[in-house]
């Protein structure tokens, strides 16, 4: 078989260009670390990989997410703690406004000390959210949410929970409306509150009560209105839904149970003719109202028997209220609380996740460098024998003999 010399040079020719571009290769991968320079090194590989660093990309993504979730409810469980120290002192307050030998002036001086902690509480309500915006206002975050009224306050946001989301099947509220925190507050005991009649001239002074059997709870109005004839001090009790009288003329007894349709109250004092208590089911209330109402009763006349009884039922009704705001914060404290303790779970997750991510992407993007280096290695011999080999094959010419 003949072999022109062309035939020889180009063949040989390119065989070396063949293992230089291979060597070239190995030189790469191991500049790199890559084991795929292309996707057409692995087709099948190079698409497992974007899909995997797409999932590790979102997953990097929650982690961010998780982080201002975490900042923006440490905030407002900040803000939330000194709303719970700001109460405890009003509480603080309503039991010594209800020392009897304080005289107007004093309790006067309580109702200043108060009107200070309202303005407090007024600001953390409107609390900035650390963005610009009002952590308390809902979705209207540029919207401050309260502002001062006749009554208490007015909320100006809305009922929006601010969502993020910190894991790929899961959102988390990372603020939460001013409504829910500072207005939905239960009146009385929760189920029913009680309260002396506007005008009343006597010194009664009616407790909280309590449920006695829920099972005949109706849900209606009532009242109990009082008769003093001869010195005898008698009550009736009324229906104020239905209009009927469900009992009359019971014997009153200062302190004693008062008991119809599985509710119970005491009326201690002497009520006189004429004078009522109301009993109305709970409803919510603005600690802002509550706060504003304590107000106005210790700026009020407190001398003698019955502005004393007044006194006294404000006072109860305020302790009441105050105890269902607290109930309230600390709720929406212990809900924080849990969405802060699910974020460490989801951070723990989430860095197992992108610990697997990573082994992925290595097993199947990165290099033995072991292997590579021994191709390498073995790359460069072969090269260098076909090169010397071409360099003896291209010097043989009859003309070397001539």
């Amino acid at each position: 078989m003949r072999i022109s010399t062309n035939t020889l040079y180009q063949a040989g020719s390119s065989k070396l260009t063949e293992l230089q571009a291979s060597l070239l290769r190995t030189q790469q991968q191991i500049a790199t670390g890559r084991r795929m320079l292309t996707p057409a090194d692995d087709p099948v590989a190079a698409a497992r990989a974007f899909d995997i660093s797409q999932s590790q990309s979102a997953n990097t993504q929650y982690g961010i997410n998780r982080q201002s979730v975490k900042s923006s409810l440490g905030l407002e469980e900040g803000i939330l703690q000194s709303v719970t120290t700001l109460l405890q002192d009003v509480k603080t307050q309503v039991v010594a406004a209800g020392n009897g030998t304080y005289s107007n002036t004093e309790r006067g001086y309580l109702a200043t000390e108060l009107q200070e902690r309202f303005n407090e509480l007024l600001g953390l309500a409107n609390s900035n959210d650390g963005q610009g915006g009002y952590l308390f206002a809902g979705f209207q975050t540029s919207t401050k949410p309260f502002a001062e009224s006749a009554s208490g306050a007015m909320y100006n946001g809305d009922q929006g929970m601010r969502m993020l989301q910190v894991a790929a099947a899961r959102q988390i509220a990372f603020s939460d409306s001013g409504n829910s925190v500072f207005e939905m507050n239960q009146t009385g005991n929760g189920i029913f509150a009680t309260s002396a009649t506007v005008g009343n001239a006597g010194a009664g002074v009616v407790s909280s009560g309590l449920v006695a059997d829920a099972s005949l709870l109706t849900g209606h109005n009532y009242s109990v209105a009082f008769t003093v004839a001869a010195g005898v001090t008698s009550y009736d009790v009324l229906d104020a839904t239905s209009g009927a009288t469900l009992s009359s003329g019971n014997a009153y007894t200062s302190g004693q149970a008062i008991t119809f349709d599985g509710l119970q109250l005491e009326i201690a004092g002497t009520p006189a003719n004429g004078d009522s208590f109301s009993v109305t089911p709970s409803t919510n209330q603005s600690v802002f109202t509550t706060v504003k109402d304590l107000i106005n009763l210790l700026k009020m006349d407190g001398a003698g028997a019955v502005n004393q009884a007044r006194l006294a039922n404000g006072l109860s009704t305020a302790h009441n209220n105050l105890d269902n705001a607290l109930d309230n914060i600390l709720t929406v404290r212990a809900e924080v609380g849990t969405r802060l303790k699910e974020i460490d779970s989801l951070d723990s997750l989430g860095e197992d996740s992108n610990l697997q991510f990573s082994e992925a992407l290595s097993d199947l993007q990165d290099l033995d460098y072991n292997q590579a280096i021994s191709s390498m290695v073995q790359q460069q011999t072969v090269l260098t024998a076909a090169q010397q080999s071409f360099a003896k094959l291209s010097g043989l010419s009859l003309f070397n003999y001539i």
